[in-house]
């Protein structure tokens, strides 16, 4: 694998292992919600910039870098859809294709079954955008080896994703006296009323930056 590094949310860096040969991201702890916005998209941009690597099929059986115990299939799902990877026991981390994290991601969704249907009257075999396995989709619509339903790279999908990924890039990475001050006044005036200081004029109390900036924090971590 190769080492590739992204910001981080909070600070510093993130270093992902990538493997171009098998399209898999082997993640460390909860790697992949630290990435910013933006790394997501430089992400998406270094898989777009290997699609056409040679790709081998995964192995049958998966095992931890750091450890080497058997790897765990897992599913989950986001509002793109359901999406599967292969988890350590011991914690050490998650190894996931890159397709399934662009599913996680926003960037592929599913086939319904009349577009599968459509399909099944021009293909009648597809590879698995998980681990690359063969999937006869007249009688399947999931891969028999992996489990992941048949999924495509939809444009509409892409353009929306990169774009919610581009505003809270630029979201994190601007300074906003606006929120500031509603943060400021807002925290004034829960302060205000916890000490009946309701008569009080709002804009006689001195505003703390570091307790704003908490609530700021605390208002993204809520949504």
């Amino acid at each position: 694998m190769t080492g590739q590094r992204f910001a981080a949310r909070l600070q510093g860096e993130v270093e992902l292992d990538l493997c171009f040969t098998c399209q898999g991201i082997w993640f460390d702890d909860f790697e992949s919600l630290q990435i910013t916005p933006g790394g997501i998209i430089e992400l998406f941009r270094l898989i777009h910039a290997h699609r056409d690597d040679l790709r081998q099929p995964l192995a049958d059986v998966l095992r931890c870098p750091r450890c080497d115990e058997r790897l765990l299939h897992a599913m989950d799902r986001v509002k793109s859809g359901p999406f599967n990877y292969h988890r350590c026991l011991q914690q050490h981390g998650r190894f996931t294709s890159f397709a399934q994290f662009m599913i996680e991601k926003g960037f592929v969704r599913q086939l319904t079954g009349a577009e599968v249907d459509e399909l099944k009257a021009r293909v009648e075999v597809v590879r698995c955008a998980s681990c690359g396995a063969p999937v006869d989709i007249r009688k399947d619509n999931a891969c028999g080896h992996c489990r992941s339903p048949i999924a495509i790279l939809d444009p509409d999908a892409v353009e929306q994703a990169l774009a919610t990924y581009h505003q809270a890039e630029v979201k994190r990475t601007t300074r906003n006296p606006e929120a500031l001050a509603e943060a400021i006044l807002h925290t004034e005036r829960q302060r205000g009323e916890r000490q009946g200081l309701l008569d009080r004029d709002i804009g006689d109390l001195a505003g703390d930056l570091v307790v704003a900036g908490v609530e700021i924090v605390w208002g993204v971590f809520r949504r």
